[in-house]
């Protein structure tokens, strides 16, 4: 299980993350949802370690990993899809892939792992085009299979549908409750599109200004009125 707790986080004179406190669950998906500019991209980089917490605690599998650099986060088993993609757009898809392999050993990281292709069968059709050649959301299937060649415990999303076309936003969905059907990993989801988020969620946190202002059950979102809190 993933533990925040009580982060903090400034930019300057600005008080970005705001005491945040909330816990994701092994064989979950959390959706995690806000208005722009509330603070989700940079509370995503703190719990990779990308940009150090000022305050407070983060706790993955009853370690605390709050100190740790992002690379010993990926040893751990933490992945990250961040919002942009960040593929390598002049290495081939199959080479992209290869690369979500570098925390295992170089004899264990020699071939694209079978399940990836099964997950996203049009990257195998394109493994050997360049990154920079696919769509968009061709892209966004890249990255996502990449954060999971490393076999993690704990996948995070930074808004997987931002620019994508309807049709991959549905296949995303359908590899997101595949993934989550398996029950050995955690999901944390930042997703702006209510529909989608609200499909997927086991559990919803709604952020507005660096803190958690609601949560509760995926299954209560309309209920509890989140569309309205998170509306643009």
């Amino acid at each position: 299980m993933l533990h925040v707790d009580q982060l903090h986080q400034y930019y300057g004179g600005s008080h970005i993350l705001r005491g945040l406190s909330f816990e994701a669950r092994v064989g979950e998906v959390t959706c995690l949802l806000g208005r722009n500019g509330v603070g989700k991209t940079t509370l995503l980089r703190c719990l990779m370690g990308l940009v150090p917490a000022k305050e407070g605690q983060v706790n993955w599998e009853g370690r605390a990993i709050t100190a740790l650099k992002p690379h010993q986060r990926v040893q751990a088993g933490i992945a990250y899809v961040p919002q942009g993609r960040e593929i390598f757009p002049r290495l081939t898809v199959e080479e992209n892939l290869l690369m979500g392999l570098s925390r295992f050993s170089a004899r264990d990281a020699k071939a694209v792992p079978d399940f990836i292709y099964e997950l996203f069968p049009v990257l195998r059709e394109m493994k050997q085009r360049r990154g920079g050649d696919l769509s968009g959301g061709q892209q966004q299937q890249l990255a996502i299979g990449r954060a999971l060649a490393s076999r993690p415990r704990l996948l995070i999303l930074d808004e997987p549908t931002e620019g994508i076309q309807p049709s991959v936003i549905k296949e995303i969905g359908a590899v997101i409750k595949k993934l989550a059907a398996r029950g050995d990993m955690a999901i944390l989801l930042v997703e702006q599109f209510y529909d989608f988020a609200a499909e997927l969620a086991d559990q919803y946190l709604v952020m507005s200004r660096g803190e958690i202002v609601q949560q509760g059950r995926g299954d209560s979102m309309e209920a509890d009125g989140v569309r309205g809190l998170v509306a643009i």
